[in-house]
């Protein structure tokens, strides 16, 4: 099937109640068949866990069906999964075949007290928040919640240079002349079948669209905004190295492209 090109939009109204309309309804709405589709790790994911310490507790900000959950290397690793889909969260709950700890939240919220985990992962979440400051703010969530010394954060965000295997084509404009990608809807086809299984959807039809809202990031964008995001917590950008005692900051291990996703990997440091 050759890729489609997805739509741009502009957000007009309160980007809270944009976002419940236009990601957190569809998601509860397509959660059985979104989840169906979701069961394969991403390779620098998996890898990025793999290499967790053993005894150190994470958390999934926007962990949808939970598949990273069961990465914990039988238990050396222990995750928490926070997600605003209740009907996801259902799946994630016994994320392979056992049960997992699962919080029904925001990933904009604090959820818990501050350095209560040793790594977090955010994947495929951060790009459906509608304002560039609800998405530093997501990204200030996340270094927040990891510890100071030493802790880890992976963060994956669809990106504007789609892969040849991708089943999108994002459109070309002015905003992606000047790197700050785009705002897009992204249909998600519920077919017949997969209508007959969820209540929720329309049964006299033969198939049912609803355009997610998804933020295309731009080339360099991910890395600013982590830049942004820890120069608002009054964090250093950079290595430890020759930094003045008393300093807190984060450092960007990795920044990089991976099948149509930007990534960064972090380390939080204080000294």
């Amino acid at each position: 099937m050759p890729p489609k090109a997805v739509a741009e939009v502009t957000i007009d109204i309160d980007p809270a109640t944009y976002e419940t309309q236009n990601v957190h309804a569809i998601y509860d709405t397509i959660a059985s068949h979104f989840s169906s589709t979701r069961y394969k790790p991403w390779p620098i994911i998996a890898k990025f866990l793999s290499r967790i310490p053993d005894g150190w507790i994470g958390l999934d900000s926007g962990t949808g069906n939970g598949k990273y959950l069961s990465l914990d290397r039988d238990g050396k690793t222990w995750m928490v999964g926070l997600d605003r889909s209740i009907n996801l969260l259902k799946f994630a709950q016994n994320a392979g075949d056992k049960a997992r700890e699962v919080v029904l939240g925001n990933v904009l919220d604090h959820c818990w007290r501050t350095h209560a985990f040793d790594f977090a992962i955010s994947i495929a979440t951060i790009h459906h928040l509608a304002t560039p400051s609800r998405r530093v703010l997501a990204v200030q969530r996340l270094l927040q919640a990891v510890s100071p010394k030493n802790g880890r954060v992976l963060i994956y965000v669809w990106a504007i240079e789609q892969d040849e295997l991708s089943k999108r084509i994002i459109p070309q404009g002015e905003r992606n002349e000047t790197r700050t990608g785009q705002d897009v809807v992204v249909p998600w086809v519920l077919s017949k079948s997969n209508i007959a299984q969820n209540p929720k959807s329309p049964r006299d039809s033969r198939e049912e669209v609803y355009n997610r809202y998804y933020h295309i990031f731009a080339k360099g964008e991910l890395s600013a905004l982590v830049s942004q995001a820890a120069a608002g917590l009054g964090l250093t950008i950079g290595s430890v190295v020759g930094q003045p005692s008393s300093t807190q900051g984060v450092e960007i291990l990795q920044d990089g492209w991976e099948r149509s996703n930007y990534y960064v990997e972090l380390r939080r440091w204080s000294i």
